[in-house]
């Protein structure tokens, strides 16, 4: 028996959410009891049930944050929660507020969150494990809620954006696990948060906006709005030197296309690319990695900007928005972006262990490559 994956299953298929039902039902499985042999029974087997459970544990907060209505959770909120967790699991934890972003910079945030009654925030949450050798940067896209902007998304399905800071539950969800498993690393998360609504104060099409570090960018659609709060985020997090920085979102409907609900687009520095595509692939979350062709940088040219955020036509969207992001990358960071717009949230019929709603994809992916980082450097 696969000892990880049976806890992994029973927990992650046994996961319910029904804070908000009158009547909620009961959990289908209570108690998971696993005997082996005594002469079985290792300190590896330990080990292994002890970060099985903790992985899976960090699924069901992704799955928790995914799954709360916007209403619930926006910015303020979230950063409420997040706070809660890392006291709790004693990670550092800072917040910046609307004010201390417009005083540093962050026009991306500030932008993307111009718009709503409830300001944007950005978290960083930083672990330090025993014997630190290296550092991993993780940045995750919150949008609390995205109704698109000023090029608003069609009524159908915009339910479904409740969804949109997957990414951002799913990093925070990370860092916590890295400090229960006490990986020998340091773990920095950057969480950047906004609700993207259309009102009298929101950005447009047509907007230049200056982002955290000083680029230029030319917004052509505030719908693509996920990679202007990255970018400023990644900025950020190179700041710090990071000897590997990943980051992941809901960032493009283009993923869907191109690989469909199930499967994960991986785009970055090719060798960690590679890897983390590799690891995403023996967690049964199954990132592909996708390539960032040279000539469709052009496409992103900006007549006003140092860059537009989307580019002038439809092919290779998924792709375009890689471009976009390794713009903002420091020279020498090995870096890579897990698109999971359609493998973080579920609409259809249960299979497997995912039932409806929020899959808490890539937690999995990313607690696996943090144990090689930190197992092999």
């Amino acid at each position: 028996m696969d000892l990880q994956a049976a806890v992994e299953g029973t927990v992650l298929g046994s996961y319910t959410f029904d804070r908000y039902k009158s009547e909620p039902g009961t959990a289908p499985v209570g108690t998971l009891d696993v005997a082996a042999p005594e002469e079985g029974t290792t300190r590896a087997h330990r080990a292994t049930l002890k970060a099985a459970g903790t992985i899976a544990e960090a699924v069901t907060v992704a799955r928790d944050l995914v799954n709360t209505p916007p209403n619930d959770l926006y910015p303020g909120s979230f950063a409420d929660r997040a706070r809660e967790l890392a006291e709790d699991a004693g990670v550092d934890f800072e917040v910046l507020d609307e004010k201390a972003l417009a005083r540093k910079g962050f026009g991306g945030i500030l932008g993307v969150g111009g718009g709503s009654s409830r300001p944007p925030r950005l978290l960083r949450l930083r672990y330090r494990g025993p014997k630190a050798k290296k550092t991993v940067a993780l940045i995750g896209k919150g949008i609390t809620f995205d109704t698109g902007g000023i090029s608003i998304k069609p009524a159908a399905g915009m339910d479904e954006m409740t969804s949109d800071m997957a990414g951002a539950a799913a990093v925070l969800a990370s860092v916590l696990l890295a400090a229960k498993l006490k990986y020998p690393l340091e773990v920095v998360a950057h969480i950047p948060l906004a609700e993207n609504m259309p009102s009298a104060t929101a950005y447009r099409p047509g907007d230049v906006l200056t982002m955290y570090g000083g680029k230029t960018v030319e917004v052509l659609n505030t719908d693509a709005e996920g990679r202007l709060v990255l970018a400023d985020a990644i900025v950020r997090a190179c700041e710090e030197d990071p000897d590997y920085l990943v980051e992941t979102s809901t960032l493009t409907g283009a993923q869907k296309v191109a690989l469909g609900n199930r499967t994960p687009g991986v785009m970055g520095e090719e060798e960690f690319r590679d890897r983390v595509a590799d690891l995403a692939r023996a967690t049964g979350e199954n990132g592909w990695p996708m390539p960032l062709p040279g000539e469709l940088r052009s496409d992103l040219d900006s007549k006003l900007a140092d860059i537009a955020n989307v580019s002038g036509q439809r092919w290779g969207g998924m792709l375009a928005a890689g471009h976009f992001l390794r713009e903002f990358v420091a020279d020498g960071v090995p870096w890579t972006h897990i698109d999971v717009a359609g493998p973080a949230y579920h609409t259809g019929s249960p299979w497997g262990y995912t039932g409806k709603g929020g899959t808490g994809v890539p937690v999995r992916t990313i607690a696996a490559v943090l144990a090689d980082v930190a197992d092999n450097g």
